[in-house]
């Protein structure tokens, strides 16, 4: 019988690569609380029409990356894409806008159907923010920050913030019929999606990554000259507050973001960690989006970073540098030994906040090294019969492969106190 593998697109993540993202997502946590942000966790499966309406019919996503399904009742059920929507979704479910603005965070596994490649899967994971009810540019930034100081945490220190407005429901009607004077002259030189979207939604052009629409997106008008007032002072106050915090950025006129929602500030960072200019995280302004659901008027800024590219590019940074030794390794030769080791490593389990390893197999003391050097433990704690013969204990240090021989007490308890007063 031939073995089942993995979906392809999808991966699985095992030790020791599961603890880069138990810290990732530890981290992602940590700095959201900071900030005030509750966690929310939303179905992996919602109604297709919550990604129509609020993803945008005309997007890539809907159009052709989605996993649609019908259920058992015969209705139409969609993998999430994204996770924003599924937010607005339970944000107007549970009336928490009734409680005043709201500062939401999640980190979940999102679903597209795209050619798998380095980084890209068709299951990937999400870390994103989500900040409702505050219209001013203040939230914007507050959005910035997180997402700068995650960045920050990890060294990823070539990080570029781009920054754009794509304005709103007062200037964008202008700025189309900009776009559709300036592309219908070359319709037939456009790619086969630009000319299908062009009147249906001309911005989509500007988010192509086909050749053929290259030279054309690149000689677009841009949306900055075409703000309206509003739009353009939010953007100069989002500017002023970058300054007044000494958050580098530049305005790149030609971001747009791959979503329909996006109103005024659109945002990326981007790094050359993976050898080329690539996105770290992206987001923005969708002050529509909650009406767009049902909901009322309400303002909304928020951002995703996607965990997988985002742990490439800091592994790359970091380069072969081994990974940081935590812990201790317990190691029985012979079965005396083993004995008295089983009480002692539960013991310290107990007692210890650091990781307790412990390979119960019968080996040399060399393959026992080995084991521990795979769970990058920093101690070995050493028992075999010579050591209950002198009623005491090996206390390896794995780092500077030192040794310490340490009282072996009768009480597997006073033995774990001893090696935590030892590693301390």
């Amino acid at each position: 019988m031939n073995p089942i593998s993995a979906p392809r697109g999808t991966q699985d993540i095992v030790p020791p690569e599961s603890a880069d993202w138990n810290r990732l997502e530890a981290e992602c946590r940590d700095i959201a609380h900071r900030f005030g942000y509750g966690e929310i966790r939303t179905p992996m499966f919602e109604a297709t029409e919550l990604f129509e309406r609020g993803v945008g019919e005309t997007t890539d996503i809907v159009e052709k990356e989605m996993y649609t399904f019908r259920d058992k009742a015969d209705r139409s059920m969609t993998l999430r894409p994204e996770l924003t929507a599924g937010t607005v979704r339970a944000l107007l479910q549970h009336n928490l806008l009734a409680q005043g603005p709201q500062r939401l965070y999640y980190i979940g596994p999102f679903f597209r159907y795209e050619r798998p490649q380095a980084g890209r899967y068709r299951q990937a994971n999400q870390f994103g923010v989500e900040c409702f009810g505050d219209a001013g540019a203040e939230a914007d930034v507050e959005v910035i920050q997180i997402a700068a100081r995650l960045i920050a945490r990890y060294g990823i220190d070539d990080a570029v913030l781009h920054l754009n407005s794509v304005g709103d429901a007062t200037c964008r009607p202008r700025y189309r019929e900009a776009l559709l004077a300036h592309f219908r002259p070359h319709l037939a030189e456009l790619s086969d999606d630009s000319q299908r979207r062009l009147e249906r939604n001309p911005l989509r052009i500007l988010d192509s990554k086909d050749a053929r629409d290259a030279p054309f997106v690149r000689d677009a008008p841009t949306f900055i000259d075409l703000l309206c007032e509003p739009c353009r002072a939010h953007f100069d106050a989002l500017r002023g507050y970058l300054d007044g915090l000494e958050i580098a950025y530049v305005v790149n006129p030609r971001l747009v973001r791959g979503l329909d929602y996006y109103t005024r500030t659109v945002f990326e960072f981007t790094s050359a960690a993976l050898g080329a200019q690539s996105t770290v995280c992206g987001g923005g302004r969708y002050d529509g989006l909650v009406a767009a659901l049902g909901g009322p008027p309400t303002p909304g800024v928020g951002f995703g970073l996607g965990l997988e590219r985002f742990l490439m590019m800091v592994r790359a940074v970091a380069g072969d540098r081994p990974p940081l030794r935590r812990g201790l390794q317990a190691i029985a030769l012979g079965e005396g030994a083993l004995a008295r080791l089983v009480p002692i490593v539960s013991a310290l389990r107990e007692r210890w906040t650091q990781p307790t390893f412990a390979d119960w197999q019968d080996r040399k003391l060399t393959a026992h090294f080995k084991v521990a050097d795979r769970n990058a433990a920093r101690w070995a704690l050493i028992l075999g019969d010579q050591e209950l013969e002198a009623n005491e204990f090996v206390l390896r240090d794995l780092d500077v492969r030192t040794d310490r021989r340490l009282p072996l007490a009768s009480s597997a308890a006073e033995v774990a106190r001893v090696v935590v007063e030892a590693t301390t």
